[in-house]
């Protein structure tokens, strides 16, 4: 978490049709696409669902700008061998596989090193693929990235056709500029940028390391509150979308395209960060993981970590999601008679965790901060040895827990395969991760009973 001050502004809560402009009456009053626009714009709608979605679920946003986006040369495909972001997670092109597998911190020399080098990394380049499942073509599964970088974006844009981009930072601030202005997101934090949104990030504390979920189908919305009332989780008013900035540059630009989980560049000579106006609710935004508003049991038993959802990409199956993002902030335990660590379980969702700082509840060891964890559909997991028997034995009285740590998972109801790159020697996979529970005893004796304790 930094103390740095955020340079920008902000404008509060969560699927809001937002009015911005940079420039006074730059949005046409009572009407899109007047004959001619103020102050000589061009008025372009971005749409992030179909026309005729319900209104409840409907998503665009209108941009005024300077130059349409259209205004580009034709794109060409990227060398695959120049970038590492996956696009088929079928069988034979992706490794299933049940067992439980740790990663330590990716590309630790990078950040260890915390200087640029000759080998510069900027976002996009610095993706790399790790784990997916489904298909970008027919709008239905998600991709899990990594993404180390140590380079900025200068005169570069990038923008995903496949689906939005959930940015977890685990080391360095982003600061990013989109074309509905500027965001600074530090560790802590999460962004969100949708499909189509065009983007560029530099890194102001230098060498940066993080988290990417990418949804294909729906977009992120707050989880249904349901019995927990109208209160809680991560509450609307917390979101922060950027105000409206735009720069009149005349340059040699690349963008960068992400489709059907391929690259294309094309060159164009202008910022593509011109729009003085805009008015919509297809924005991107950021959220502050501090001011989750945690629920949890006050009696009896660990609850489901369905509880910690901050965001979520449903399916079509109602109760089941694509994609959850789910956080364990610092909270009080205080249940009575109760285990307190997650149990151990077997699921039908995969569940991917990384661990942005501090030392996760369930594991003592082996699980670091910029490593990540995965534990697939049915696949056995559960508090390492030495946490079971500490937690065995506690004193049961109120105890704060995770101070000082934030740890996330990207939870799915589709099977993640893993990648070449997730496999290779270019990743640290500790192979003993299965020890973690090599310890755990038979405690059975059918004289003795713990009841009433």
């Amino acid at each position: 978490m930094t103390n740095k001050i955020d340079p920008y502004k902000y404008m509060k809560g969560f699927g809001n049709h937002f009015s911005s402009e940079a420039l006074q009456d730059a949005l046409p009053k009572g009407q899109n696409t007047p004959q001619k626009c103020p102050y000589g714009l061009y008025a372009e709608q971005l749409s992030g669902t179909a026309f005729t979605v319900d209104r409840k679920n409907n998503q665009r946003s209108w941009l005024y700008r300077i130059r349409p986006s259209v205004c580009h040369q034709p794109f060409t495909k990227l060398d695959s061998k120049s970038h590492h972001i996956a696009n088929k997670f079928g069988i034979g092109d992706i490794h299933h596989i049940p067992n439980q597998i740790r990663w330590s911190p990716f590309n630790k020399l990078l950040l260890e090193d915390n200087k640029k080098t000759s080998n510069d990394i900027d976002f996009v380049h610095g993706l790399h693929t790790l784990a997916g499942a489904g298909d970008p073509t027919i709008k239905n599964g998600l991709a899990i990235h990594i993404y180390t970088a140590n380079a900025n974006m200068d005169n570069t844009a990038f923008y995903n056709s496949d689906g939005d981009f959930l940015i977890v930072p685990q080391h360095g601030r982003l600061d990013i500029i989109t074309e509905f202005g500027c965001l600074m997101v530090a560790s802590n934090e999460i962004v969100v940028i949708p499909r189509g949104i065009r983007y560029s990030i530099n890194f102001p504390d230098g060498p940066s390391r993080g988290y990417v979920l990418e949804v294909f189908g729906n977009h992120f919305e707050l989880p249904d509150l349901g019995p927990i009332g109208a209160n809680g989780l991560a509450n609307p008013r917390d979101f922060l979308t950027p105000v409206a900035s735009f720069e009149e540059k005349e340059c040699d630009y690349t963008i960068i395209n992400k489709y059907a989980g391929q690259l294309f560049v094309s060159k164009q000579d202008h910022s593509p960060f011109d729009v003085v106006a805009w008015h919509g609710n297809y924005v991107p935004y950021k959220y502050d993981l501090g001011k989750f508003n945690t629920v949890n049991s006050v009696s009896f038993d660990h609850i489901d970590p369905s509880i910690f959802t901050v965001l979520t990409s449903k399916s079509a199956f109602p109760g089941t999601a694509i994609a959850d993002f789910v956080i364990f902030p610092p909270r009080w335990a205080v249940q009575e008679h109760t285990f307190r660590p997650p149990y151990f379980h077997r699921n039908c969702m995969s569940e991917f965790m990384g661990l942005i700082s501090g030392a996760y509840e369930a594991k003592s060891e082996g699980f670091l901060p910029g490593g990540a964890s995965l534990h697939s559909h049915m696949t056995p997991h559960g508090p390492d040895s030495a946490t079971f028997e500490k937690a065995s034995n506690d004193d049961l009285k109120p105890v704060r827990v995770a101070d000082g740590t934030m740890s996330f998972m990207f939870e799915s109801s589709l099977m993640l395969g893993i990648t070449e790159w997730g496999m290779s020697n270019q990743v640290d996979i500790q192979h003993d991760y299965w020890k973690a529970w090599k310890e755990l005893r038979n405690n059975f004796d059918a004289n003795k009973s713990t009841k009433g304790q």
